[in-house]
């Protein structure tokens, strides 16, 4: 398999930069029994069977993008110097976080990054072209702060076309968000509100909530030509005990286990790689699917349109077939389907 086999051309007009309103208003490409239709999110109700279980990710995306201002001395005299931060992952020393910082190498240890009144950082080490942060506050004091003084972290495809605002902090989140440690939405999520939910209820469909904390690196280009050589990044990732027995019981009973999102797919699919059977598990998790992968758990997905030659479009042609995927694609790309993050959805039903 090599990296070429998995790129196509997308039109610039297709990547959404906002999403539509209301939430479950996106359209939806069902593909099912070699078929394609065009429907709408909020058709899932009558899409969906009683007893399927849908796999919901209740990560929360922080709002990690920083903008600070260090003190700079120089033989002209002192002045302040604008820093762009990203955070990354807290560190095992409480109150640190790994993070992109521009530019870095201008940065100093020991130095001091004011973001606000009540926000600073010093620069305790660098590793890997990153930083460690050491933040002057913790717990609730540093998420209310960070709250107060950053934005979304928009996916690198939209930031280029716009900076984050306050919409994104509702826009980016999902409904059901509780957990917090993202640094990306699983965006397919997105599209659930409160009345689609309250309707899959009515319909008969289960929930099952399990937490991955999304990275950074799930927006890293792989830059292997032969991809099975690729080293996925590490995320952090939980399926209680409540969720893997409602799971399994679901399996055991021949119902359908559907995961919103690859984040969810891939979670469940760490909890099962032991076994083979789904059981309750919490680590970090650097699963790398791809054509050949064997599925224990998923028997469907929804999911969002993927970028060219990403690590997403090699999972979602191990689930459909990479021919399957080509036809789905070229499809979405003709009917005008919305992509990425604040794109439209897809309903991917593999043939058994």
């Amino acid at each position: 398999m090599k990296l070429s086999d998995f790129d196509f051309d997308l039109p610039d007009r297709l990547i959404a930069t906002r999403p539509v309103s209301p939430r479950s208003s996106a359209r939806l490409l069902l593909a099912q029994a070699g078929s394609i239709q065009d429907r709408h999110v909020f058709d899932l109700p009558e899409i969906f069977l009683p007893g399927d279980v849908l796999v919901l990710n209740n990560t929360k995306v922080i709002p990690a993008r920083l903008f600070g201002l260090r003190r700079r001395e120089s033989e002209h005299g002192s002045g302040e110097a604008k820093i762009e931060v990203t955070l990354l992952e807290p560190s095992a020393d409480q109150g640190s976080w790994r993070a992109l910082i521009k530019p870095l190498r201008k940065v100093k240890e020991g130095e001091v990054i004011v973001f606000s009144d009540v926000l600073s950082a010093t620069l305790t080490g660098k590793e890997d072209g990153q930083g460690v942060l050491k933040f002057n506050l913790q717990g609730d004091d540093f998420d209310a702060a960070l709250a107060d003084a950053g934005a979304m972290p928009l996916p690198p495809y939209i930031a280029a076309k716009r900076a984050a605002d306050e919409q994104d902090k509702d826009d980016y989140q999902t409904v059901f968000a509780e957990h917090s440690g993202a640094v990306a939405a699983p965006t397919a999520s997105l599209h659930f509100d409160e009345d689609l939910l309250e309707n899959l209820r009515g319909r008969g469909v289960e929930f099952a909530h399990v937490t991955l904390h999304v990275g950074a690196g799930t927006f890293l280009p792989v830059k292997v030509d032969d991809v099975t050589t690729h080293k996925m990044h590490a995320e952090w990732g939980q399926v209680s005990a409540t969720a893997a027995d409602q799971i399994l019981r679901a399996k055991k009973e021949g119902r359908r286990v559907i995961p919103v999102g690859t984040t969810a797919l891939r979670l469940i699919e760490s909890a099962a790689a032991a076994s083979g059977e789904i059981a309750p598990w919490e680590g970090e998790t650097d699963i790398f699917i791809y054509p050949g992968f064997k599925f224990n758990v998923a028997d469907a997905l929804m999911t969002n349109f993927h970028l060219p030659k990403s690590t997403l479009m090699m999972l979602v042609a191990a689930l459909m077939g990479k021919a399957r995927m080509d036809e789905i694609y070229a499809h979405a790309i003709a009917e005008n389907y919305r992509f990425f993050s604040y794109g439209d959805s897809s309903l991917l039903v593999p043939s058994k």
